[in-house]
Order: C-alpha cells, then structure tokens, then sequence
C-alpha cells in the first residue's frame, strides 16, 4: 500500500498570506497538488471547504499533514471528529514532522492534549481582544466605524439631494461611494428619502 501525504494549510483572515504554511508543507514532502487550502475562514468554522476535501483526498494508509492543528481546528470537539474521521479511514495525522496514530492510544492521548491547548489559545485570544477592547473603549479610542463622508460633505450631499436635481445615482458618483452610504448618509439627515 503506497502513501501519500496530503496537506492542508488554513488561515483566517484574507489578509494573512499562506505562503510559510505552504512551505512549511512543500519541506515536509507534500506535493504542491495535494495541498488543501481555506482563506479567510476561522478554525471555529466548521463549513471549511478545503478541509472537506483534504479529507475526501485521504486514502488508507495515507497521511493528513498541517504544520500546526490550530490551523486544523480550534476546539477540542472539533479536533476530535477530525480524528474519528481519519481514524475511520485509516489515515495517520502528521502535525509538522511528527505522526499521530489515532488508533494508537498515545497518539489518540497526546491529539487530545494538543487539542485542549490549541483551544485554550483561542479563548485566550479572544479574551485578551474582548479586555482590550473595553479598554479602548474606556478611553474613549473605540469608537466604532467612522462615517466615510466628512460633516461638511454630508451636508452639501443632503443640500443636493433636497434640491431634487440629483439622483441617488447620481450623488454616489459624485462623492464616490456606494448608493448605502448615501442612504445612510441622508437617514442620519433626517426626512425620509425617495431613491
């Protein structure tokens, strides 16, 4: 039986880049075709196309390959039905250079500690961003998202749009934003609006 090592590299955000997750997987042996990627989706979301096909790609005797499981899941339940799956269909589970057999009961105990720690990260981040928040908050820093049209163009944009020789069209064009924020814009104004 031939093995083949498939990867998978995830992050959560599109504005982080896969490229050292990519290599990290190429100086591990897997072939540029066989790595599984998801942009911009968090670990906590479980809907993760390239993981479901990572693991549609696994064959018995193959391995599932990340360069660490928080790129593969963020809690313990969920890491655990990953391993179930790859222990259904024979599959070994290799987080960096190191192998974890899931029918093994080492490599199944040791996965669910990696597991427990990669998820108390995540709550720990998450903490840590909500106490920062407040704190910002606090000083009066976070203020929410700004208005992207200054106060005194908000008030030509209205005077415009009262005079009845502007469409909505027509005022996103000339400001150059999108027909919500004019919307918006003329709600905050104040009388109600005919497109």
């Amino acid at each position: 039986m031939t093995m083949t090592k498939i990867g998978y590299a995830r992050c959560s955000t599109d504005k982080q880049d896969l490229t050292a997750q990519r290599q990290a997987l190429y100086a591990l042996g897997v072939s540029e075709d066989l790595i599984y990627t998801d942009h911009g989706l968090t670990g906590t979301n479980r809907t993760r196309p390239g993981l479901d096909q990572a693991l549609a790609a696994v064959r018995e005797g193959d391995v599932l390959i990340v360069s660490k499981l928080d790129r593969l899941a963020r809690s313990v339940p969920d890491a655990r039905a990953i391993a179930e799956q790859l222990e259904k269909k024979g599959v070994k589970l290799a987080l960096g250079a190191s192998v974890y057999d899931p029918t093994d009961p080492m490599g199944r105990m040791f996965f669910n500690i990696l597991a427990t720690f990669a998820e108390f990260e995540s709550d720990l981040i998450r903490m840590r961003t909500r106490e920062g928040m407040a704190i910002a908050r606090a000083k009066g820093k976070l203020r929410g998202k700004q208005p992207k049209l200054s106060e005194k163009q908000q008030k030509e944009l209205t005077r415009m749009h009262a005079s009845g020789d502007y469409s909505i069209s027509d005022l996103a064009e000339l400001f150059s934003v999108s027909r919500p924020t004019i919307y918006r814009t003329l709600q905050r104004a104040g009388p109600k609006i005919s497109p």
